[in-house]
């Protein structure tokens, strides 16, 4: 009955997707990919795969005419007359005769600067043509790996999901998505819905392919790519970053001239691309675009090359040129792994008039139709614009089999027997055991790989017990874990315990308990990494981590209230102790510098601390996303960062102390963020932080507000606007008022790229500010000059700042360095 059933179907779908199909090849018979295929006086279509081969559905018997257009091959219009279907078409297209007019190569003026020029003054006319619009979307993406090392920094890779050969060469992605998109010129506005998604080999079916991201307008004066603001061909000021050469004219399908023009960048490291731009002439609109850009232009230098071909079609209706292909070709390389891919668009059934109401626009920007991901062959057989290749049916198939195999609880049970088997060098990295098939683990950390030294505990070292289970697909998970410290100096065994509860992907409810006794810096955001306090301390003695002992229980709960506001509370009780040293060990003593005390009031008082307390610690904090767009995936809502607007952070503590009232504190605080594109000029970014206590009290230090300091020669982090360049750590720590800016602005290349021999090594000119204001004090003022993206080839990890840095007359200059790993 199963059987007879199939047969059925696939002899109703056979009636359903009634065709034109067929393979479209140049005059050397080699196969010709992304063709676009559609019928006359019409934008909808197909195009071709990458072997030439395509299917256009038609349900309509009788007369029809075909155009086939790519970008450097003649458009033809062929007639056919259809009586049943399949209907095969083959077709061999040659390549364009382009044409240069004497006329032209006599002209005093460069005659492609004319035709840019004309594009530029034309842009918002044309771009005015479709300023709204819905419309139908395809996109497939492809990736794929060659000669797949076996193993990286000692790690098996495996097989990518099953579909590498022999060579550990093949397909480790392939995606298709259908979707309907809605866009809105002013205000600016895009949405799409995702109505049927497939990934090879997923079991969800998630693809993370979205219109949104490669919707490159080269009509706008820039546009988002890889991690650059790229400068388009034909934007405002494009003559500063572009030269232009006429290579020469032809006519289209409708007797339009169209002129090809070579586009050449004017500094090679700039945000720019090389190619063509092929122009319509009189309409000043693009017919077609094949640009290509490098890894370094980009801003990514792992990638070799990044290619994006467009192709627009003639709306009748609309009396506009619109896109309806787009492939994104690229090729990367680095550490042995070398990929390539393409991610291919397709545009179709345009409405131009979608009159869309207030509220059609709103947070949500992508969505997934209920049951998109359970489309099955059949579906996609009949709706796919774009026929696979024979390499992409393989890898479905082999992938899907495989899939139903790996998925069973025999097939993940022996993996885990395998995966899960005890070895010496565990020992040394960590042991996991995992039961993938119940979804659970069980993770245990090696002591030898968490040794850090401190002058209080002397050598210490941490194992750490962690158990998790994931209880469903849409983010229901908990794990409980427990740490043992031990410290080899002071000799004390500090245990921890920590339990988690996240209920959903969603709002992200979580829920958090946590308790033991441990040692924790005066400033718990932790100015200095335990790495590089052992590194200061052995190597240079110079033990800057100050530090006391709490036993202490922690609840903490936290969500997204509404889109774009975040809620976070906790409650804690601590049983604070003084610590001190323990040992002055060091690997290379100095004659002229000793070890500070653990006071971090006064470093030089190695007998005394702060009075022993017990404290209760209430906090609350909300985060505000102004605007905060989301995408909604079936198993969650994922916020899309935005520049738009500041991040802003409003918080409220409140200690109480069950020994003395008088060490009671209130305070305020807040915190603004934003990181800013400014085209192709690069990047600024600011925090601004400030706070007050409400009543000016003398409080344990602890609880004072403590400022992120830096006295190493090692940025701290990767992240600049977090700590200053140089403060001593609790310098300036202070129970009053109080207020912080740090500023950053890092050019991208936008102005090195344009020195003669310093445009060759594609560093970035980054410079900084920072402030530190508190009462009964002057200004704390620090600037900064450096250099980022500094390194060979592919491999840029380094960052170099001079910074200055001035408090009461006194100024401090250093060099800092910072590592990108």
């Amino acid at each position: 009955m199963k059987r007879i059933t199939t047969l059925l179907l696939l002899i109703s779908t056979s009636f359903l997707v009634a065709q034109i199909k067929g393979k479209v090849t140049n005059t050397k018979k080699q196969p010709l990919s992304f063709v676009s295929i559609y019928l006359e006086n019409s934008i909808t279509g197909t195009t071709t795969n990458n072997s030439g081969n395509y299917e256009l559905p038609i349900t309509k018997k009788g007369k029809h005419t075909i155009v086939y257009q790519i970008l450097g091959y003649k458009t033809i219009k062929k007639p056919v007359t259809i009586s049943s279907f399949p209907f095969v078409v083959n077709v061999e297209l040659s390549e364009e005769e382009v044409t240069l007019d004497e006329v032209l190569i006599s002209s005093d003026e460069n005659p492609a600067n004319k035709i840019i020029r004309n594009v530029i003054a034309n842009k918002s006319k044309n771009t005015d043509k479709f300023a709204q619009y819905k419309a139908d979307f395809y996109s497939r993406g492809l990736f794929k790996v060659k000669n797949l090392p076996k193993k990286f920094l000692g790690q098996k890779i495996g097989d990518m999901g099953g579909g590498l050969d022999s060579t550990r060469s093949g397909i480790v992605y392939l995606s298709e998505t259908i979707s309907k998109i809605s866009f809105q010129k002013k205000p600016r506005n895009f949405k799409e819905h995702i109505i049927a998604s497939k990934v090879s080999g997923s079991d969800n079916g998630i693809s993370f392919n979205q219109a949104k991201e490669v919707n490159f307008n080269l009509y706008e004066n820039s546009f988002d790519l890889a991690d650059a603001q790229m400068v388009s061909p034909i934007a405002n000021g494009a003559f500063g970053y572009y030269n232009y050469k006429l290579e020469g004219t032809f006519y289209d399908k409708n007797s339009k001239l169209i002129s090809k023009i070579k586009i050449l960048p004017k500094r090679k490291n700039d945000r720019v691309f090389s190619g063509f731009l092929y122009i319509v002439e009189d309409d000043w609109a693009i017919y077609g675009a094949d640009i290509v850009a490098t890894g370094g232009q980009v801003g990514i230098p792992m990638i070799d090359s990044l290619r994006i071909k467009q192709n627009y079609n003639y709306s009748f209706k609309n009396k506009a040129w619109v896109p309806v292909t787009q492939t994104i070709d690229f090729k990367a390389g680095m550490f042995g792994f070398n990929f390539n891919g393409r991610f291919s668009a397709a545009y179709s059934n345009y409405n131009f008039t979608p009159n869309y109401t207030k509220k059609y626009f709103g947070s949500e920007i992508l969505s997934f139709a209920k049951n998109a991901t359970e489309k099955d062959s059949l579906y996609w057989t009949k709706i796919r614009p774009v026929t696979l290749t024979t390499e992409e049916v393989a890898d479905y198939k082999l992938k899907d089999s495989i899939k139903i195999i790996r998925k069973s609880k025999k097939y993940l049970d022996s993996v885990d027997v395998k995966q899960n088997k005890f070895n010496l060098l565990n020992i040394l990295t960590g042991y996991s055991y995992n039961d993938t098939y119940n979804k659970w683990g069980l993770n245990f950390s090696s002591p030898i790989t968490d040794i850090n030294f401190n002058t209080v505990q002397g050598w210490n070292s941490s194992i750490g017990i962690n158990y998790y289970k994931s209880v469903n697909k849409k983010g229901k998970r908990f794990n409980i874990s427990t740490n043992f410290n031990y410290g080899f100096s002071d000799k004390k065994l500090r245990p921890t315990g920590y339990f988690s509860y996240k209920w959903n992907n969603t709002t992200k409810p979580v829920l958090t308990i946590s308790g033991g006794i441990t040692t924790s810096q005066f400033n718990a955001k932790q100015p200095i990494s335990k790495f590089w306090n052992t590194i200061s301390s052995v190597l240079f003695e110079r033990n800057y981590l100050k530090i006391y002992e709490k036993t202490f229980a922690k609840v903490s709960f936290s969500r997204e209230v509404i889109n774009g506001i975040h809620m976070s509370s906790s409650l804690e009780y601590a049983d604070r102790k003084p610590l001190f040293n323990t040992t002055n060990y060091v690997m290379f003593p100095k004659s002229d510098v000793d070890y500070t005390s653990n006071n971090p009031q006064n470093t030089s008082d190695f007998t005394t601390g702060f009075t022993p307390h017990k404290m209760w610690t209430f906090s609350v904090g909300s985060t505000i996303n102004f605007d905060q767009k989301y995408v909604s995936y079936p198993n969650g809502k994922y916020t899309v960062s935005s520049n738009k607007y500041p991040s802003l952070f409003v918080g409220y503590k409140k200690n109480f102390s069950t020994d003395n009232t008088k060490w009671n504190s209130d305070v305020v605080y807040a915190q603004l963020t934003q990181k800013t594109s400014l085209s192709n000029w690069g990047e600024f970014k600011y925090k601004a932080k400030g706070g007050m206590f409400l009543e000016k009290k003398d409080i344990p230090f602890i609880d004072y507000a403590h400022f992120n300091g830096n006295r190493l020669l090692i940025a701290p982090n990767n992240n600049y606007l977090n700590n200053f360049y140089m403060l001593p750590y609790y310098q300036l720590s202070t129970n009053d008022k109080y207020g912080e800016l740090h500023g950053e602005y890092n050019f991208k290349g936008a102005l090195l790229s344009k020195v003669p021999l310093l445009n060759k090594l594609n560093f970035h000119l980054v410079t900084g500010a920072k402030g530190l204001f508190t009462a009964g004090n002057k200004p704390y003022t620090e600037f900064a000059v450096g250099l980022d993206n500094i390194g060979f080839g592919k491999w840029r990890f380094l960052r170099v700042d001079f910074a200055r840095s001035n408090f009461n007359g006194k100024q401090e200059n250093r060099v800092l360095f910072g590592i990108k790993l």
